[in-house]
């Protein structure tokens, strides 16, 4: 019961802060440096036009200027604010057309039509503009709840797993985008998906729902990890496009023990992390994605890797195992092991993030995700009960790319590409 409250809790926690920032009416706050300067710029810029009339004198029609105020403030301020700061441009300027001593001149009427005629437009643009940032928060709230439904927050603990993931949108509008991750402790065992939709946009979001929820479905009941990877292929089937399919990689920890099964549908293979030292988790031969089936010569196989106290596990996808540099060097996540150590597997996660981003040196283009793992063992499983370990591949691609699953869904050359089609 307390595995499953913490779930639900975790859960409800973004809708809470959706909703509270839906009745607001606005978006989450942000960098309050640029909102303070845009607040301050109008009222700066009329006391510098302010201060150069008076030290230049009237000759040089400076009063127009103070217009630049209310529209400034139109850009950034309230409909009632923009309104103030046109009444206090028209104030300044009487007060400075009768200093100049141009009161009863063409040139202080026409400034003060100019500063009342653009606090006007001003006041109709920023009750526009608010009114479409309200338009656009109650859409965006509305949005973000359904992108955490379709992937929920992982609670920190998951029965005896220790867990974090990270996730980073190649779309600077979405939360989410072709890639896919769920963890969920069923009766049998912690099962968890990892998985990279092909294509990107509104279709591969609609694939890694369909795909998520058939394992949310399959995970609870189904007997192992085959039969959840042959039910999402029926679903994937039934309604995903043609020629569609998703790489992914399925595992499941049995509650309490070291055991873990995992399930390679033409995915980037695993990393096992053993203190500063790291080394992929390939089978000898390379599965199909799902949506592939038919192609298959024979059933899916799973095999077991045990991990020891201390070693850590990372799934991930291609936006990461593929981010390169101006140089076209990919990044070599197999060198990431002093990354991903430390007590907290969150800031690890934050680490290996943030490196990957200054190995790219721009915000990623794909769709990038990362899972980590590291089990909790009950004093009832001893390091010595395991099942045989996961055999080495035949051939190994350099540095563990994965690139001998390339075959099985494309004929190119290029760089280790594992069948999302970003």
């Amino acid at each position: 019961m307390g595995t499953r409250a913490a779930l639900m809790a975790a859960r409800l926690q973004p809708f809470r802060e959706l909703e509270t920032a839906a009745v607001a009416g606005r978006r989450p706050a942000g960098r309050p440096g640029a909102q303070v300067l845009l607040g301050v710029l109008p009222f700066a810029v009329m006391g510098a036009v302010a201060a150069a009339d008076v030290l230049a004198g009237p000759g040089f029609g400076l009063l127009p200027l103070l217009s630049l105020g209310p529209a400034l403030a139109a850009v950034s301020l309230r409909p009632a604010y923009t309104a103030l700061v046109g009444g206090m441009a028209l104030v300044l300027c009487l007060l400075l057309a009768v200093y100049d001593g141009l009161l009863d001149s063409r040139r202080a009427v026409i400034a003060l039509a100019t500063i009342g005629g653009i606090t006007a437009a001003g006041v109709i643009a920023s009750v526009a503009r608010h009114r479409r940032e309200r338009q656009l928060a109650d859409v965006t709230a509305v949005a973000e709840a359904a992108q955490r439904v379709l992937l929920h927050p992982v609670p920190p603990m998951v029965g005896s797993l220790q867990v974090a993931v990270r996730y980073i949108s190649a779309s600077a509008a979405a939360w989410i985008g072709g890639d896919l991750y769920e963890v969920i402790s069923a009766r049998q065992a912690i099962r968890l998906i990892v998985a990279d939709v092909q294509g990107k946009g509104l279709a591969a979001v609609q694939t890694a729902a369909l795909v998520l929820g058939a394992f949310r479905e399959a995970a609870y009941d189904a007997a192992g990890l085959a039969d959840i990877a042959a039910r999402i292929e029926r679903s994937l089937r039934r309604q995903a496009a043609a020629e569609e399919f998703v790489t992914a990689v399925l595992a499941q920890i049995p509650h309490g023990g070291p055991a873990i099964e995992i399930l390679n549908c033409g995915h980037p293979p695993p990393l096992l992390l053993t203190g500063h030292t790291a080394r992929f988790i390939e089978p000898c031969e390379a599965g199909l994605p799902l949506g592939l089936a038919q192609l298959a010569v024979g059933p899916r196989e799973t095999a077991a890797v045990c991990l020891s106290p201390g070693q850590r596990l990372l799934f991930y996808t291609d936006g990461i195992s593929e981010a390169r540099d101006r140089s076209g060097e990919f990044y070599r996540l197999d060198r990431c092991a002093a990354l991903l150590s430390g007590q907290d597997l969150g800031d690890a996660l934050d680490r290996l993030c943030d490196e990957v981003t200054r190995h790219v040196g721009h915000q990623l283009r794909d769709d990038a995700m990362a899972l980590l793992i590291s089990p909790h063992f009950t004093d009832g499983h001893r390091e010595t009960d395991r099942p045989a370990p996961w055999p080495e591949p035949a051939h190994r691609s350099p540095a563990g790319s994965g690139a001998e699953y390339r075959s099985a869904i494309s004929p190119d050359t290029g760089p280790p590409h594992l069948g999302s089609g970003h």
